[in-house]
């Protein structure tokens, strides 16, 4: 017999392995620029204010304020070393094993899709009453020290787990 948790592993095994290589927008054409364009779009329509982005090579962060809160997202851009971005056999675009960047332009563009997606799935499940909104954006709340709540959270959930034992009250150390 499958308990709960064998079946939540199994599950989460199953969707991991489908999903790691974002299979979502795998083949669009829309610009990263495109898609911030859309995110700002949505989260004005949904009335956030003080939005922000900030980039570098390995991610690209987008921060907004609603609801009295601060929500910042943090998304690792593709690794150039990946080897999705490498050639698998010789043709008129490249050699094997060498870099495309055509192939690593489309996993950012990808990237930039999964991110608007996850954001207008969060806000329509605030705006359709599914869950309020510290559920929806919990792990992306931007507390007073500047840490995400997910930053403080997500390493006291696994400690929890292996130890078995409850974590300290947040912020607290009691």
């Amino acid at each position: 017999e499958l308990t709960f948790a064998k079946q939540f592993v199994i599950i989460t095994v199953c969707l991991y392995e489908r999903c790691k290589m974002g299979q979502y927008a795998k083949d669009t054409n829309v610009s990263p620029e495109q898609s911030l364009m859309e995110i700002r779009k949505t989260l004005t329509r949904y009335k956030a204010t003080g939005f922000g982005i900030v980039e570098d090579s390995t991610r690209v962060g987008v921060t907004f304020d609603m609801e009295g809160r601060r929500v910042r997202f943090v998304v690792p851009l593709p690794d150039r070393d990946d080897k999705r971005f490498k050639y698998t056999s010789n043709n008129r675009y490249g050699y094997r094993g060498e870099f495309s960047e055509k192939l690593y332009e489309q996993g950012t563009r990808q990237k930039w899709r999964a991110l608007l997606l996850t954001i207008k799935a969060k806000l329509e499940s605030v705006e359709s009453q599914i869950e309020t909104f510290e559920e929806a954006f919990m792990a992306h709340l931007v507390l007073p020290d500047g840490r995400t709540m997910g930053e403080i959270a997500v390493p006291q959930i696994k400690m929890a787990y292996e130890t078995k034992t409850m974590p300290p009250l947040l912020g607290s150390g009691k």
